[in-house]
């Protein structure tokens, strides 16, 4: 069986999803705060727009987190940690900084999961929009 190896997400994909986030942030008038993370959820990049609120650094990177930790899109996370849900006792049984709010978006490089991606500062559904804008345009 032969496996072909996958780019690593670098300082300069890092730094490529930080700016295109905080574009598409600032081109809604939204302050935000933006966290990416490698594969092994390390912080590779990190930026907080000096008008964010500033929880919204904590909940960038918690959101990026529980994307990577899943390796799905926090907003189809919601309804999964809801009274019911499948992930309902998720949020409390873990000791992680786990997030199951809009905002957190998986970064995926040839199939293989890479990283993730965080933003907080605007309503969920903005910060879910600004996150799948940068990573479509990274890929």
């Amino acid at each position: 069986m032969t496996t072909t190896a996958v780019a690593p997400l670098t300082i300069q994909d890092a730094e490529a999803l930080v700016t295109a986030a905080q574009r598409a942030a600032e081109a809604a008038g939204i302050a935000v705060s933006v966290t990416v993370l490698d594969a092994g959820g390390h912080l590779l990049a990190f930026r907080r727009d000096d008008r964010a609120v500033l929880i919204s650094g904590e909940t960038s990177t918690r959101k990026a987190y529980t994307a990577l930790q899943l390796d799905a899109p926090t907003a189809d996370l919601v309804d999964a940690v809801q009274p019911g849900g499948l992930f309902h006792t998720l949020p409390t049984a873990l000791d992680r900084p786990l997030l199951f709010i809009a905002g957190g978006v998986p970064v995926h490089r040839d199939g293989r999961l890479i990283g993730a991606l965080g933003v907080g500062g605007g309503a969920p559904e903005q910060d879910h929009a600004f996150a799948t804008a940068a990573v479509t345009k990274l890929a």
